[in-house]
């Protein structure tokens, strides 16, 4: 009958263990030495040695003829153990004996002395899963048990274990196994069993394993094809995985916003019997290491999966901020757990894919932060954007007169008395009166083709010489924040948020000079380094085309001079036009 290939290479002495030396050793060294205790908990992971070290603690302490702490596995205690047939050594699961009943039972049953052997163990699987009631039973007899008797509890949520009784037994926590000697260790299995596993085959398991050796020969055990070599190609055929090429490709699709290209990718490895889940997770992953390789360039290299190469996450790496990576993850990681109650997986992962490439389509606060991340990277970047001014007071006065001016002249038009007159009107004789009775009254608003009062426009003021004035006059409202756009990254960290903050910081330009008028003697301190104004400065002739020097003052910046206009006599029919027409509409209101 076969036996699966976790069960068939379980290890059988402390030396066989991987990766848990740290453990295996101080194991050893206690068998040795005689100084045993009465009760052992056992922490980690799934997969990384826990059950297995308590069977060979348990062989090891009864066995007749230890070696350097490890069991021989020869004597009949160690075989009656492994096979079973000594009943003194019993192994319980606490998910399906949880109750307080049993555990009175156990411990009833471990006052008796063993029969066979010199120690009672019990070995507690999932000890996590016991009832209130049932710790509480466990407590007195953990505390204070017979000399011939040993508690062996494991578990993988340490936090669901009350402290009364992690304090009565010594603790001991399974770290997840390297994917170096995961892999080694298939190696090693799949040359003993015959099977032809290539090492970046074993390399992928291992990764996948995420640390968990039982995992890793389960996948090996998925993986075996007796008429040919076990290769990356096979493992992720064998799988459903997408693999990292295409993973790549697919991520790459993300980073230049190409939607279309994303859908089909995911429609073409679905059809090819890939997991929506698996290809998510995948993705998950990538956008990991690239956070990791983003925020941590030196330190974090030894975090990383190593499944992609330097070619490829530099790419990927120069396409992608911090911001965008968070927001890709948050998406990802939420997606991924929602697919177990989805209806749909499929179109589930593409709404995920579409909300990953056009980020307008996600309002969650992580998709707002990566669009304000993408657009200020694109004005650190571009040195010439400049803000649409605000438009002008003004402007808005012909819309205003058009809600309220007058109908045409099909009804007598009344005057306001001498004494109601405003100031302007009492400076121009008085235009005569038509005959009959002046009519007060709310004027509705005029057609779009009804006749509108002629108002002459102010004539444009002459196009001042090109030049150096010209050139200020025309940066004069937006100069400064394109300058602050511009120095982004070229100046030190420390002198930016001055610069940033127009509540510190302002620049006006006057001709070819620069001035920085800031608000007190510490921030004129901190923005006038020579570097940061050179960089300034760099930046300013830049954006207005021609050398500009850069200064730094204490105090408010002025107030920008008036622009040239017409005389004032100029436009004074204007104005007494809409005068007449204002003071009209509040008299009859």
């Amino acid at each position: 009958m076969y036996q699966a290939l976790y069960r068939k290479w379980r290890p059988r002495t402390f030396d066989d263990v991987v990766g848990q030396s740290h453990i295996t050793d101080t194991l050893k060294r206690q068998v040795a030495a005689g100084r045993l205790s009465h009760a052992y908990l056992f922490t980690g992971t799934r997969g990384t040695g826990k059950t297995t070290c308590a069977k060979i603690l348990a062989r090891a302490v009864n066995c007749e003829h230890p070696v350097n702490g490890n069991p021989c596995n020869q004597c009949p205690s160690c075989l009656g153990i492994e096979n079973g047939s000594i009943l003194d050594v019993l192994e319980l699961d606490a998910a399906s004996n949880n109750g307080v009943d049993q555990v009175r039972a156990l411990r009833d049953e471990a006052v008796y002395t063993p029969a066979a052997v010199r120690k009672r163990v019990y070995i507690v699987d999932e000890v996590h899963m016991l009832s209130t009631a049932a710790f509480n039973a466990l407590l007195k007899i953990l505390e204070e048990p017979p000399a011939h008797l040993m508690f062996i509890l494991a578990t993988t949520e340490l936090h669901k274990v009350p402290a009364t009784i992690k304090s009565r037994c010594q603790q001991f926590s399974f770290k997840r196994i390297l994917a170096g000697d995961i892999a080694q260790r298939l190696s090693y299995v799949a040359g003993e069993e015959g099977i032809q596993l290539a090492p970046e085959g074993a390399a992928l398991l291992a990764r996948l394993a995420d640390g968990g050796l039982r995992d890793a020969l389960s996948l090996l055990d998925q993986c075996v094809n007796p008429s040919g070599v076990i290769g990356e190609a096979e493992v992720l055929s064998a799988l459903g995985l997408a693999g990292n090429l295409e993973t790549a490709a697919l991520m790459d699709h993300i980073a230049q916003g190409n939607t279309a290209a994303a859908l089909e990718t995911l429609g073409r490895l679905y059809g090819a019997g890939k997991d929506v889940g698996s290809l998510l997770g995948e993705l998950a992953g990538l956008a990991r290491d690239l956070l990791v390789r983003k925020t941590a360039p030196q330190g974090g290299a030894a975090l990383l999966t190593g499944g992609y190469d330097e070619t490829t996450m530099r790419k990927l790496s120069n396409q992608l901020e911090p911001q965008r990576l968070m927001q890709m993850l948050s998406l990802l990681q939420q997606t991924a757990a929602d697919l177990s109650r989805s209806g749909n997986r499929r179109t589930d992962a593409e709404l995920c894919l579409i909300r990953l490439c056009d980020t307008t389509l996600d309002s969650s606060p992580a998709g707002l932060s990566a669009r304000l991340a993408r657009l200020e990277e694109r004005l650190a970047q571009g040195g010439t954007f400049q803000a649409q001014p605000a438009p002008a007071q003004p402007a808005a006065a012909p819309v205003q007169a058009k809600a309220v001016e007058p109908q045409p002249q099909t009804q007598p038009q009344s005057q306001p008395s001498g004494e109601d007159l405003p100031p302007w009107e009492e400076e121009r004789p008085p235009l005569p009166e038509e005959p009959g009775e002046p009519v007060f009254s709310v004027p509705e608003p005029p057609s779009p083709a009804a006749e509108r009062p002629a108002v002459r426009r102010r004539p444009a003021a002459p196009a001042s010489p090109a030049g150096a004035g010209s050139k200020a006059a025309g940066h004069s409202a937006d100069l400064w924040p394109a300058v602050v756009g511009a120095v982004r990254g070229k100046v030190p960290m420390s002198d930016y948020p001055f610069l940033s903050n127009p509540a510190q910081v302002q620049g006006r330009l006057e001709g070819d000079l620069l001035t920085l008028w800031v608000d007190s003697d510490f921030t004129r301190v901190m923005v006038g380094k020579a570097a940061t104004l050179r960089a300034v400065a760099a930046a300013a002739g830049a954006i207005v085309g021609q050398p500009v020097r850069c200064a730094v003052s204490v105090g408010v910046p002025p107030a920008p001079a008036p622009t040239a206009s017409a005389p004032e006599h100029d436009n004074l029919e204007d104005l007494l036009a809409l005068g007449q027409q204002f003071d009209s509409i509040i008299i009859k209101e």
